[in-house]
């Protein structure tokens, strides 16, 4: 472990997508971190290790464990999320797990049991809760909270669909809610077992948050609208908020702010290891609620036919 002025040693787990994307451009530009790669696809290691400067790469997770890590990011395919974390949480690294934790509330039940048992930090890549202009809603009337996640052709069997994507549209709702949930309603469209759309309704006291996705909807995008006390706020794609009070303000993604910053992964990159540098257990019951609830959405999604 990293002790005085010596740099963190974190360890990167899974370079596809959003790894590359979003990630290590974010983790790359700190100056205080010595980066692991590790990957199972040598090809892969060579060519992001190569482009990043990073000589520190590892084909085996064995390997990176032995390196005395600070902390890892976990960015593996989600099939593997469980068996990696595991092994993490157990050797005690503070362990940052892209969304979801698991393909189940089960397998993430026993990850934030684990942690807590070990008492290792964890936390779940729940990025929008820091994007700029989702976290400023915290600040908004929410009586009423509508948010929309949609895809082109993209029509696909429930539970990958749920935990992988319309999990952002659930944690969502909930991190906004302003007070407890006390009923949840599903509908959906399901067609030869994949689902083309699916509407998710919670309610409680004094307010409404309804989220959806359509899979098959002609255009990929995403907007979130909150309003109350005769004042209302959009957000459109994550870059453009729009506020409503007599004549509508727009306000603009500025034309040089990474995509990262706009989408709030910078903030949760940095967030995680600010927690780590302090020592913070952080604690990811939170993240199991919203796992628990896509759980739901699950059997109630199944039980549709068509």
């Amino acid at each position: 472990m990293a002790s005085g002025g010596a740099p963190l040693k974190i360890g990167v787990i899974g370079l596809g997508d959003i790894a590359q994307k979003a990630y290590l451009p974010v983790l790359a530009a700190q100056p205080d971190l010595e980066l692991h790669l590790q990957t199972r696809t040598p090809a892969t290691l060579e060519r992001i290790g190569a482009a990043y400067r990073l000589p520190h790469r590892h084909t085996a997770l064995d390997t990176l464990l032995d390196q005395g890590l600070d902390a890892a990011f976990v960015h593996a395919p989600t099939e593997h999320h469980v068996e990696i974390a595991e092994r993490l949480i157990e050797a005690g690294v503070p362990t940052y797990v892209d969304k979801p934790l698991a393909r189940d509330a089960a397998g993430a039940r026993r990850l934030v049991e684990l942690a807590e048992e070990r008492g290792v930090a964890l936390m779940a890549g729940f990025n929008r809760r820091y994007a700029p202009g989702y976290a400023q809603c915290l600040d908004h009337p929410r009586d009423l909270i509508l948010m929309q996640k949609n895809r082109v052709g993209l029509a696909e069997e429930a539970r990958g669909m749920i935990f992988d994507d319309f999990i952002h549209v659930v944690d969502t709702l909930r991190f906004l809610a302003p007070g407890t949930i006390r009923d949840v309603h599903v509908t959906a469209k399901v067609r030869a077992g994949l689902v083309h759309h699916l509407v998710l309704h919670l309610s409680g006291d004094g307010f409404t948050a309804i989220g959806s996705m359509n899979r098959m909807s002609g255009s990929t995008e995403e907007s979130l609208d909150v309003s109350g006390d005769d004042t209302r706020r959009q957000v459109l794609n994550l870059a453009e908020v729009v506020d409503h009070k007599g004549q509508p303000s727009v306000r603009r993604r500025g034309d040089w702010v990474p995509v990262a910053r706009q989408r709030g992964i910078e903030q949760i990159t940095l967030a995680f290891l600010d927690a780590v540098r302090a020592g913070k257990t952080l604690d990811a019951r939170d993240a199991l609620a919203t796992h628990e609830l896509c759980e739901r959405i699950v059997t109630e999604v199944r039980k549709r036919t068509g």
